[in-house]
């Protein structure tokens, strides 16, 4: 989690109701029905602690579960364990913008 917050949470919660535990956002519009794609987070150890990707997981992630990609509202946690949120894409374009920004408003 962002900061390093975390949760104790019961074994089966999904990730993304573990992350609104400890008050960190995950965005999401499907309501965690795994048709957004919106609530991508990158597990850390290989996933060890969350429950094996679904089918339905696995069909929407494709290449990005061996990046050690998941979906919060389908990943469980089983024990231990430890996740990234990326970065909203939005938000990176928008930093990179001002940087860029900042760098010739210099010379």
């Amino acid at each position: 989690m962002p900061d390093n917050k975390s949760a104790q949470v019961k074994r089966g919660t999904s990730v993304l109701d573990a992350s609104r535990r400890a008050r960190v956002a995950i965005r999401t519009r499907c309501g965690g029905n795994a048709s957004c794609l919106m609530c991508k987070v990158v597990a850390a150890d290989g996933g060890a602690g969350l429950s094996a990707p679904g089918d339905n997981e696995r069909h929407k992630l494709g290449g990005l579960l061996a990046d050690g990609y998941r979906l919060a509202c389908q990943a469980k946690v089983n024990g231990d364990c430890t996740v990234a949120v990326p970065e909203d894409p939005l938000k990176a374009a928008i930093r990179a913008q001002l940087a860029k920004r900042e760098d010739e408003d210099l010379w």
